[in-house]
């Protein structure tokens, strides 16, 4: 599985559950780990960090998307404070490789890409903010890495310039319908586009989830979405500012439950066949033909002088009914009692 691109597991029919932890960890190199490890409990495919090099990526002028910090001046220096030094990213990926789930990564910017080259990692996510950044896509373009694109903040052109850039250079991509608002009410969660972004594109599509609520991961998994990426939390009331849009643990591990009892659902494996047991069953389930009232000898039987009893072999069965109406019975019969042939003139 370690060379498979999502083309290869989605054509098998496979979802990849990818648990974001973002900025769950609020800077806490150990609460961080702990999140990793009770991920890989649930049995998610991945989990998904956020590489944020403040210098590289922001500036003190950028504003607060959401005024959430007491500890915080600036939105810089959120960023700086959720920064890992390069040794404990290679302290994560080892962790993960250990609990045998996928290291996942979005780097913020190009010097974060330079760091998880040298960390080592399978494939990137671009989150929907750097999807319009060709600086970040071409730098990805020469890891010849497969690159999962985010769309939440992007125009539909901006999305076929990127798809564009990478076919190009024959770069493995998937597209994951997004909406950036946290949490995501149903209403904006947008299913609907991943058949439409599967169309245009001809490439793996997924959901990046931000409701907050196990039902939209489920209901891509049954349209046969190849990822399925949600944020996680050990409590919504934790500080921060995904907590809200994310999922608890024990939310997750429903999730991962449920995408592999649709996966297995959606196998085209049964046929409308008769097997030993479905016969059985049929005679079971299935109904002969009873009289409903006392009949004499001479009567002809009509639809309302029948009714269907089970089981199906205790008399003629329902499905002769054509063959036995107008037929005139050759003796009485008692109310609810079995007709069968030799009861027929």
């Amino acid at each position: 599985m370690k060379s498979e691109t999502l083309r290869d597991t989605a054509g098998a029919g496979r979802t990849l559950v990818v648990a974001e932890i973002g900025q769950g960890h609020d800077g806490s190199v150990g609460i961080l780990h702990s999140m990793v490890d009770v991920a890989a409990a649930c049995r998610v495919d991945a989990v998904k960090f956020q590489v944020h090099i403040a210098d590289a990526e922001s500036s003190p002028m950028e504003p607060f998307r959401v005024r959430f910090s007491p500890v915080d001046a600036t939105r810089f220096d959120y960023w700086k404070r959720m920064e890992l030094p390069e040794h404990e990213w290679r302290r994560l990926k080892e962790r993960c490789d250990t609990l045998g789930v996928e290291f996942l990564a979005t780097p913020f910017s190009n010097a974060a890409v330079d760091l998880l080259e040298r960390v080592g990692i399978r494939r990137y996510k671009v989150g929907s903010g750097d999807i319009a950044n060709p600086l970040l896509l071409q730098r990805l373009v020469a890891t010849g890495k497969e690159v999962i694109l985010s769309t939440g903040l992007g125009t539909i052109e901006d999305i076929d310039r990127a798809v564009e850039l990478f076919s190009r250079h024959s770069v493995p991509i998937a597209v994951l319908q997004c909406t950036t608002r946290y949490p995501t009410v149903a209403d904006d969660v947008g299913l609907p586009w991943i058949g439409r972004l599967r169309e245009r594109y001809g490439c793996p599509v997924g959901l990046s989830d931000h409701s907050g609520k196990i039902y939209a991961g489920l209901a891509a998994a049954a349209l046969g979405a190849a990822l399925v990426e949600v944020h996680v939390t050990f409590d919504r009331r934790m500080f921060g500012p995904d907590s809200r849009a994310s999922l608890t643990f024990d939310e997750l591990a429903h999730l991962v439950e449920g995408v592999r009892f649709i996966e297995a659902a959606r196998r085209d494996t049964v046929e409308k066949v008769m097997t030993e047991e479905t016969e059985n069953l049929r005679r079971m389930f299935g109904k002969a033909l009873a009289v409903n009232r006392e009949m004499v000898a001479g009567e002809t039987l009509s639809t309302s002088d029948l009714e269907g009893k089970k089981p199906a072999d205790g008399g003629i069965a329902v499905g002769e009914l054509e063959h036995v109406l107008g037929r005139c019975l050759n003796r009485s019969k008692r109310k609810w009692e079995f007709l069968r042939k030799e009861d027929l003139e």
